[in-house]
């Protein structure tokens, strides 16, 4: 089986679940997970997770992301993208640079987000997209989101190429969607790329055509990042010899069983090898009832 994550480039017209399926059709491997979805329209990084690692699928979703939007104001859609039913169209021909980017920086920070109709989300069971295809709209309740930044690549308006970095659970259509209301003209987004989600970046990502033939030829290992990567800013932390059992059955570790001191805050998270450098899990120190500190186990991927 294999086991670690691999940083496909997703081409336009694909859903996430394509990738999964694809990527299942290649390697005849049914274990495999995607971190997060994409818009079929949307291009860009999605790391994928196989065997082993489909237990980091959720703690990179949950990663921090960055994007690059194309917005196209005076024009809205019922999907808030290019994709669907034009809804409005209206003149730009009043709005000035200063005035957009003065808009657009007004949107940095924390802030409620309502999810469109057009997501993933599912409702009693039932994605939201689904419904919207039937005609229904549903109150949907506003999220907290974080932008960090915005950076304003191109303008040419009425459009504006922006680069977003931003928190798990922003919707970057909603965003321009967002933008255009606040402009009073409307918007939305026509073109979209994910370049980055937390370690994985667009320069050293790969496509699914890429990957089948790099599968092919027998060189897999060579793409796959290992799972310990995505946790280097944790500490790492090495067992002495005579340990690894304990490690193994997923029992708590004192502080002495390790090959260097230690010295962690309560509730820190480290990462642990055994002495012939196997990444073994995450753990958190926790303090017992004798006062002693221990590390207990918080998500294991070594089995012997």
């Amino acid at each position: 089986m294999l086991n670690g994550i691999v940083n496909i480039n997703k081409e336009s017209g694909y859903t996430s679940h394509d990738v999964v399926a694809k990527l299942r059709g290649i390697t005849k491997q049914k274990k495999i997970g995607h971190t997060g979805t994409l818009d079929p329209d949307a291009m860009g990084v999605l790391p994928i997770c196989f065997g082993k690692g489909t237990k980091v699928c959720e703690l990179l979703t949950n990663k921090d992301k960055v994007y690059l939007t194309t917005l196209l104001l005076g024009k809205t859609s019922d999907t808030q993208d290019r994709s669907g039913k034009i809804l409005q169209e209206n003149s730009t021909c009043h709005l000035t640079e200063e005035e957009v980017i003065h808009c657009i920086q007004s949107f940095v920070g924390e802030s409620e987000q309502i999810p469109p109709m057009y997501s993933a989300l599912k409702v009693n069971g039932k994605k939201l997209y689904e419904l919207a295809r039937e005609g229904k709209e549903i109150p949907r309740k506003p999220r907290k989101i974080i932008i960090d930044e915005i950076n304003i690549v191109q303008m040419n308006l009425p459009r504006v190429k922006m680069e977003i970095r931003c928190s798990k659970g922003t919707y970057i259509r909603t965003l321009c969607h967002d933008i255009g209301e606040r402009l009073g003209c409307g918007g939305l987004m026509e073109e979209l790329w994910r370049t980055q989600v937390g370690n994985f970046t667009l320069d050293n990502a790969i496509t699914i055509d890429e990957f089948r033939e790099i599968f092919l030829k027998g060189q897999v290992k060579d793409v796959f990042i290992k799972i310990d990567s995505i946790f280097l800013e944790y500490p790492k932390l090495v067992l002495k010899k005579g340990f690894e059992s304990m490690a193994y059955n997923g029992s708590p570790l004192s502080v002495h069983m390790f090959s260097e001191s230690v010295k962690l805050q309560k509730d820190e998270r480290v990462r642990v090898y055994d002495a012939f450098q196997n990444f073994i899990g995450i753990y958190h120190q926790v303090s017992e009832g004798d006062g002693k500190a221990k590390l207990k186990v918080e998500k294991m991927f070594f089995y012997k």
